[in-house]
């Protein structure tokens, strides 16, 4: 069972820190260089994008620094005659969210609900709630929620409050919350029960997981592609491969799921089945899931904790070279469950060979602090052999994420 534990370990140590997602951090330390650049020289440049491309949202993106103030640009736009629509508000909070500038997005939200002249939705009051978790805490997200009229308590700004408490791994206010929105009687959809999935995931509960999709059932609630993944991910996790087939069995037959996802599952099936599929066959099989999209797919990530719990290293190979011939985008967590399942097996050579592929990998950057965690993940469940020989190999490689923290 030592797959499942650090599985276990690796989804602690990558939420332990939520300020830093599980991904690649050049993107924020981009931001960082920028706003340092921005802070010396902002009136210069301000002067000279303006003239390039001067609408609100170009405006609001040269702010920066988040001590400066949407609200006073968008009074400003709005003294000089211009307009601002309900849509171009929605945007641009959007485009905000994905930079990581949250309280930006939260002045652009007050400035929408100060306004009688825009009627505010549902998903306006739950984007709110969820960048007032960002910018200063659940307490003040729960106090916001609290004091919102009881038409505004929908099942979609109980899922954004649970959402932030999934996040923060508050088990027992998650619950609470959860019998709360029960004893409304509201219609829900996958949405909710996926954030209590994802909890119970991230928290190493994964029997619960297969509790949410019977109360899923009893409520008549449809599972989407995202409930699919989360309860497949559990069970490979506790590496019951007979409910895995039961689950893929149900996928085919559900209406929801169009011709390209069916035929992902047929692979998925075939690698789960097959002990002898030779390369030849698999290589014109993956070529053939070219048409997958990101959101559609299962991750491979399943099959490679599964199969490296069971020690079939061949199997390893098959699946990650299958993965990395596909068209979709390669993420940090693909190459730490192969650089994981190759330790256990104790397999150093091909750890190396995957460390190179990811330092040239062209669609996810290296990141020394994943490395890091999936050293801490090993030690943790007491394997230390293994953080020994995999720290080694890092340092054969160029990559010592202790000597990046230093």
């Amino acid at each position: 069972m030592a797959a499942r534990s650090i599985f276990l370990a690796l989804t602690r140590n990558a939420r332990r820190d939520k300020k830093i997602p599980f991904r690649s951090m050049s993107s924020s330390i981009e931001a960082v260089k920028q706003e340092a650049i921005t802070s010396t020289h902002e009136g210069s440049m301000d002067e000279f994008t303006e003239e390039e491309n001067d609408d609100l949202k170009s405006r609001i993106f040269r702010l920066r620094l988040p001590k400066r103030s949407v609200i006073n640009v968008l009074q400003k736009w709005v003294s000089e005659g211009h307009k601002i629509t309900l849509s171009d508000l929605r945007s641009i909070s959007k485009d905000l969210r994905r930079s990581h500038r949250y309280k930006h997005a939260l002045e652009i939200s007050e400035w929408m609900v100060s306004h009688d002249e825009y009627q505010i939705s549902d998903s306006d009051y739950a984007v709110r709630i969820n960048l007032m978790t960002q910018v200063f805490g659940i307490d003040a997200a729960e106090r916001y929620f609290e004091a919102l009229p009881s038409s505004a308590k929908t099942s979609e700004t109980y899922t954004a409050l649970l959402h932030s408490y999934a996040g923060l791994k508050l088990i027992e206010k998650s619950e609470e919350l959860y019998e709360r929105i029960k004893r409304a009687n509201l219609s829900l959809g996958a949405i909710t029960y996926n954030e209590l999935m994802t909890l119970y995931m991230s928290v190493g509960q994964l029997e619960k997981v297969s509790l949410i999709v019977d109360e899923m059932k009893r409520q008549n609630v449809s599972p989407d592609i995202f409930t699919y993944n989360l309860w497949i991910s559990s069970c490979a996790a506790a590496l019951n491969m007979d409910e895995v087939k039961k689950i893929l069995d149900e996928m085919k037959i559900d209406s929801g799921c169009d011709e390209n996802w069916i035929r992902y599952l047929n692979l998925a099936k075939i690698y789960i089945n097959s002990s002898h599929l030779a390369n030849s066959d698999l290589c014109s099989l993956v070529e053939s899931e070219k048409g997958v999209t990101q959101r559609e797919l299962i991750s491979y990530d399943f099959l490679v904790i599964l199969f490296g719990g069971l020690g079939n290293k061949d199997k390893l190979d098959q699946i990650w070279k299958s993965l990395r011939m596909s068209t979709q985008k390669m993420t940090g967590r693909n190459y730490v469950c192969i650089l994981s399942s190759y330790l256990m097996l104790g397999h150093l050579k091909e750890v190396g060979e995957v460390i190179d592929q990811w330092k040239q990998s062209s669609t996810s950057e290296f990141d020394g602090s994943m490395c890091n965690k999936l050293l801490e993940a090993f030690k943790e469940v007491g394997m230390t052999d293994k953080a020994t020989s995999f720290h080694m190999v890092l340092r054969e490689k160029g990559c010592d994420p202790l000597d990046e923290s230093r």
